[in-house]
């Protein structure tokens, strides 16, 4: 069984389709890259297969279970238990400083673990910015604390909005190379929406999604 599976997935405002007929599995330990053009809806996509996004019409299963019957809490739930999500907008929490920023979903989890915030914070090339606030990092900073914050409790499912967007080239190879290693270390599974030709290139599949479905580019 696919780790992720997602069948006749449409999303629509109002009138207008974002896409349709997405049909999309992913296996334990696989990377899958999806590209587009602007605006075709990667980030809506990538938000509904981690149900914090509705979707109108089609299913999003993970390890079978549906997760349209699922109400908030129960989404919550299953993120926090088993879903990594690198978001393109950070979503860091700015009174809280790095180091707990990082920690958060080990908290949640009720198994708070410094030691392995640490090993987090160094994987990223943040080891010494622990004790900062985020309004005193960079972007790119911030950008790896959301990394570290995706990956600290070995999540089964990796999602990831165009990670190395804001960091330079060196730090975008680190980087992509950290995601990757979770899906051989782990048997995480990592799906990531790009328009890094580098990032997408280094993926197991590569996908086009236009507003008419997903189909592996010629």
């Amino acid at each position: 069984m696919p780790l992720l599976q997602v069948r006749g997935l449409a999303r629509r405002y109002g009138t207008q389709t974002v896409f349709e007929n997405v049909e999309l599995q992913v296996r334990r330990g696989e990377f899958v890259a999806i590209v587009g053009d602007s605006g075709v809806g990667k980030s809506t996509l990538l938000n509904c297969l981690a149900g914090l996004d509705r979707w109108d019409a089609g299913q999003v299963l993970h390890e079978g279970v549906d997760l349209g019957p699922l109400d908030d809490r129960r989404r919550a739930l299953w993120r926090r238990a088993h879903v990594g999500f690198v978001f393109q907008a950070f979503h860091v929490l700015p009174h809280l400083d790095v180091a707990q920023n990082v920690g958060l979903p080990l908290l949640l989890l009720g198994r708070p673990d410094a030691k392995r915030v640490d090993q987090m914070l160094a994987a990223v090339g943040l080891a010494d910015l622990g004790a900062r606030l985020p309004h005193e990092l960079s972007g790119g900073q911030l950008q790896r604390v959301a990394i570290a914050r995706a990956l600290v409790h070995r999540p089964a499912l990796l999602l990831a909005d165009e990670p190395t967007g804001n960091l330079d080239p060196g730090t975008a190879a680190r980087v992509m190379g950290l995601l990757i290693a979770q899906t051989g270390e782990h048997g995480a599974a990592l799906v990531l929406v790009t328009h890094s030709q580098a990032a997408a290139a280094r993926a197991d599949r590569v996908l086009h999604l236009t507003a008419a479905g997903i189909r592996a580019p010629r």
